[in-house]
This record gives structure tokens, C-alpha cells and sequence, in this order.
């Protein structure tokens, strides 16, 4: 089984596909191919579209090469990198999906996709509180507004909702969230 995780910056994207984790899913994120490449760390993997220039992945370098590979090579390469990456794992989740192309890929794999969302200043909290280092040039919410913004934009997140198989409003507790999650692992698991 496959699941993908869709949502906006700090929606709880990494905290739904722990609790996966934590069921026996192997987890990863879409963006972690792309580090990937951009570290030359890919022995993971059993092919690989092209490697880049070695580099630190930045939210702008991940977001400006991911961009280049899926007009190169499709709009589900990630998908494809990041299955192929746990391909010898029964149940897979993959977070932050961020795409059309991304959930039809999980769709035609049998797979099914949760959106997660929370409001913008509780997102904005919980980015300042992970101190994420791909998040270190947002300082004040105008400059997390100005990244959100920039990410609809590129990515159309909010339009995804409308794919989910499920979604979750993330403005409550973690123990909330994680009940909500677990129900979603008995449907899917069944």
C-alpha cells in the first residue's frame, strides 16, 4: 500500500507520515530524492534520472531542481524516485506530495492520498518551532506568508484538497491528529 501525504508548509505532513511510520509504513519524503541527487547520495536507488552539481539543499535549490526534473522527465518523477527508493518495503508513505501528476501516480500504483491542512499562523508557529534548516531564511510570518504564497503559486497545493481520498483540519492536539491518522490506517490496511 502505497499513501500520499499532500499539504501546505508546517500543515503536519512529516507528523501524519510518522504515525505511518510507526505502523510499520516505510516512510519518505518527496523531497528527499532530490537531496539526494543534490548530495550525490544515491545508492538507494535503482536508477536515476541525472545528478547535479553537488550542493547544499536549500528550500529554494530543492524547490528550483525538482522543478527542472519534473519538466525533464514528468511531473511524477519524485513519486517514482521516492518508490523506487522503498521499493523493497511492503507499505510505503510518502510525504509532501505536491502535485497532480504526484497523486495520479499514487492513484494508478493502488495507493491513496491524504490532504492535511491548519491555518496559516498556526503553520507559522510550528514552523518557528521546528527550526527546520531548509526554513532558516523565514524569520517574521511575512516572510513564511511570502514562502506559502510562492508555493501555491508554484505548486497549486490548496486545488489538491479536491484528489484527497482524506482530509484532515490539523488545528487541534497531537493525540487528536493521531486518532484521526489511526482511522485512516485501519481503513487502508484492512
Amino acid at each position: 500500500m502505497i499513501v500520499g501525504v499532500v499539504g501546505k508548509i508546517a500543515a503536519g505532513k512529516t507528523t501524519i507520515a510518522k504515525f505511518f511510520e510507526e505502523k510499520g509504513f516505510c516512510r519518505v519524503s518527496c523531497s528527499e530524492p532530490l537531496i539526494d541527487l543534490l548530495t550525490h547520495n544515491v545508492k538507494d536507488y535503482s536508477w536515476i534520472p541525472e545528478l547535479p552539481e553537488k550542493g547544499e539543499p536549500t528550500r529554494e535549490r530543492l524547490i528550483e531542481f525538482g522543478k527542472y526534473l519534473k519538466d525533464r522527465y514528468g511531473g511524477d518523477v519524485l513519486i517514482r524516485l521516492a518508490i523506487d527508493k522503498k521499493r523493497h518495503c511492503r507499505n510505503i508513505v510518502i510525504d509532501g506530495v505536491r502535485s497532480k501528476e504526484e497523486i495520479e501516480a499514487i492513484k494508478r500504483a493502488g495507493g491513496v492520498v491524504i490532504y492535511v491542512d491548519a491555518d496559516p499562523e498556526t503553520r507559522f508557529k510550528r514552523l518557528m518551532d521546528r527550526k527546520a534548516g531548509k526554513d532558516r531564511g523565514i524569520k517574521r510570518f511575512e516572510d513564511f506568508k511570502r514562502m506559502d504564497d510562492a508555493e501555491e503559486e508554484l505548486y497549486h497545493t490548496s486545488k489538491l484538497k479536491d484528489m484527497a481520498d482524506y482530509v484532515i483540519v490539523n488545528d487541534g492536539t497531537l493525540e487528536e491528529l493521531r486518532r484521526r491518522v489511526e482511522e485512516i490506517i485501519r481503513k487502508v490496511v484492512e
